[in-house]
């Protein structure tokens, strides 16, 4: 038997052997997060305060520490200029970002601010604390004035075209780049040249940028503006989604000053069809306030050399509207413009409140509402078809924020349509709601030219009361004689005497519409409009006061039994909205039956919170199917949800096909298989 003894020696020296040789060894493997390569691949000065793994590498190379070179771009910059072995999209992209990082660590200091507090400060001091706040946003401008032209000169200049480059990470950091120093270029302008007019040039140092509206046209004529503000960054708690284009430029907002001002007194007009307006229109149809814009900024000669981009001081900043620009030719190529659909839209809706004002309006507190507004959701384009929006009881535009945001992200339906919003009070009666609409409608219609293609072939969608309205829209129908019927003698004989009230019980379709989509609407009424808290609601809901005084004031003001007349008009046949909503009204004894014109197309969507196939007792848990179904319809849709069925993605994706499928009946759009 044979026993080991081992050498201690020579385990001491393999032992030291194995350590000298592993201490030797510099790069070991080690697998680490997929989310950790992606962010090193792809984070930057915009993601984290740090500088991008390819700045960093470049900077290695010259010997420079990161944190110097943000603080004093222009020096490491020139040195980098002098290192041959650096390639030329290599020094372009990192001084790039360290100009950006430069003018994004001035932003944050406190001399680039200038506190509330100061105002209580002396006056000498003031004037001290407002020069070094105006030598650091001129110092920031001029940062952001050098990342521009180096991201540009990156993107357009180098030998490799940008095509040549299309998945590569960098490209995409320094559009962003590009995109970012545009931005805040914009706005540190405007602090430290406030001004709400468009000024012809931006004077930064040595360089100027001349302000090109040429290809926006509502913007020709222009004197000021309220805002122009960045859309990049705004979110909306209330939208689902923020419907963007990819692309270059930088997305804002140019926001026109309101005419409320101009509008003067805030009346009831009996009779608007032939009203004589100030200024020969009507100030309840706005036009578009809120708009889409996107800005480039490149040299004013398109074939630059890379010399003239980084320091020929003329520049120029071009103005689009994305709606109607989707590509821009930059250095000879043609490119996707960048665009926010969305931002206008959320910004208009946000800052306006339209959802408090309609509950105001229904309890008769909020006289902004008295008589019904439209309004144009984009500048009005003559070769896009109009879709027309009618919200019901209680409610707003808000309602249809998935509809008409899903339309602006829809690419199609953004190419050949555009929006108009109804807002009305709903506290009034829905036959008055309805004549008053179509008096706004005509005359939203009658001002464009006839021969526009926006002029014919619109889309009428209406929502609960709202959809009752719209079929009332296009129907042919005179219910003069039942009204009389439901009268007494002597109201009969009033109504007679004068006829512009008896005008709301002869209905005509407005002509510009061939389609109209119903949802959820009470056709037949509702029971729900007799439950007891209903009815409580009812009877602290209030016909508008300025309805029923113009009502009195016009009729004839001799007659002195006039108030007793309107007393009994308003208690046994005027009613409230919501009264009109009862299938056992007046109202509904009056239009129940009357169908949309003959050969309209139409369709209708509806709700169920059922399980129950049964018609009779399917409903949206306020409107039963019984009451929304209409004979005649190209299309019935029953989904599962309550009374607000527009707000769901199935009745969306409806409504997008109907809109398409309205397209390729009229030979604009064809279907791909």
């Amino acid at each position: 038997m044979f026993a080991f003894q081992p050498n201690k020696s020579l385990f001491i020296v393999s032992l030291l052997s194995a350590i000298m040789v592993s201490g030797c060894q510099v790069v070991s493997l080690k697998q680490q997060a997929i989310n950790v390569t992606i962010a090193n691949e792809r984070n930057s000065i915009l993601t984290h305060k740090k500088l991008s793994g390819a700045s960093l590498n470049v900077l290695s190379m010259s010997g420079k520490e990161a944190k110097v070179c943000t603080q004093t771009p222009n020096d490491c910059v020139a040195d980098l200029h002098k290192i041959p072995q650096i390639l030329d999209e290599q020094l372009l992209s990192t001084a790039s970002e360290l100009y950006l990082a430069k003018a994004l660590s001035l932003s944050e200091s406190s001399d680039c601010k200038i506190s509330k507090l100061s105002k209580h400060r002396k006056e000498e001091e003031q004037k001290v604390i407002q020069q070094n706040y105006e030598k650091c946003l001129d110092q920031e401008l001029e940062s952001l004035d050098k990342s521009i032209r180096y991201s540009y000169a990156y993107l357009f200049k180098t030998s490799r075209q940008p095509q040549e480059r299309i998945f590569d990470n960098r490209q995409v950091q320094i559009r962003d780049f590009y995109n970012q120093a545009l931005t805040k270029l914009v706005n540190v302008h405007s602090l430290r040249n406030p001004s709400k007019t468009i000024t012809p040039t931006i004077k930064i140092g040595k360089s100027i940028y001349t302000i090109d509206i040429e290809s926006y046209q509502r913007l020709q004529n222009v004197q000021q503006l309220e805002q122009f503000v960045s859309s990049y960054n705004m979110n909306f708690s209330g939208l689902r989604a923020i419907n963007r284009r990819d692309g270059f430029g930088s997305d804002f907002v140019a926001v026109f000053p309101s005419s409320e001002a101009n509008r003067g007194e805030n009346k009831y007009i009996l009779d608007p069809l032939n009203y004589k307006y100030p200024n020969g229109t009507n100030p309840n149809i706005h036009k578009a306030r809120y708009l889409a814009a996107t800005i480039i900024a490149q040299p004013k000669q398109a074939t630059a050399s890379v010399e003239d981009v980084l320091n020929n001081p003329n520049f120029e900043i071009k103005v689009y509207d994305p709606y109607n620009t989707e590509r821009v030719n930059i250095a000879g190529k043609a490119y996707s413009l960048a665009a926010n659909f969305s931002a206008p839209y959320g910004l208009w809706l946000a800052e306006n409140n339209l959802g408090a004002a309609a509950y105001l309006s229904l309890i008769d507190r909020d006289q902004h509402l008295t008589m019904p507004h439209l309004y144009m959701l984009e500048p009005y384009n003559p070769n896009k078809k109009i879709i027309v929006l009618v919200h019901g009881l209680a409610s707003s535009p808000e309602a249809w924020i998935a509809v008409t945001n899903d339309i602006m992200g829809d690419a199609i339906l953004r190419e050949h349509y555009q929006v108009w919003q109804i807002f009305y009070s709903t506290n009034m009666p829905i036959l008055e709601s309805r004549f008053q609409i179509y008096a706004l409608l005509k005359q939203a219609f009658g001002s464009l030219n006839p021969k526009d293609a926006a002029a014919q072939d619109a889309v009428l969608i209406g929502h609960s009361m709202g959809g009752i309205i719209s079929r009332l829209l296009v129907s042919d129908a005179d219910i003069s004689k039942q009204a009389l019927e439901l009268m007494n003698n002597r109201q009969q004989t009033r109504l007679r005497k004068h006829p512009v009230i008896g005008e709301r019980l002869k209905m005509k379709p407005i002509e510009n519409f061939d389609r109209a989509i119903f949802l959820a609407a009470p056709h037949r009424g509702t029971d729900y409009a007799d439950r007891w808290f209903t009815l409580a609601a009812r009877k602290i809901i209030k016909l508008p006061a300025t309805f029923l005084t113009t009502l009195a004031d016009t009729l004839t003001s001799d007659d002195v039994d006039l108030k007793d007349f309107v007393k009994t008009l308003t208690n046994d046949v005027i009613q409230n909205g919501p009264s009109d909503l009862s299938k056992k009204s007046k109202f509904m004894e009056l239009t129940a039956s009357i169908p949309p014109e003959k050969g309209l197309v139409f369709h209708s969507i509806m709700g169920n919170i059922t399980k129950s196939d049964d018609p009779n007792v399917i409903t949206d848990g306020i409107v039963p199917y019984k009451s929304a179904h209409l004979d005649g319809a190209v299309s019935e849709k029953i989904f599962t949800g309550g009374h607000s069925i527009q707000e769901t993605p199935e009745a969306v994706l409806e409504l997008r096909r109907i809109l398409r499928q309205h397209l390729v009946d009229h030979g604009l759009y064809k279907q791909k298989n």
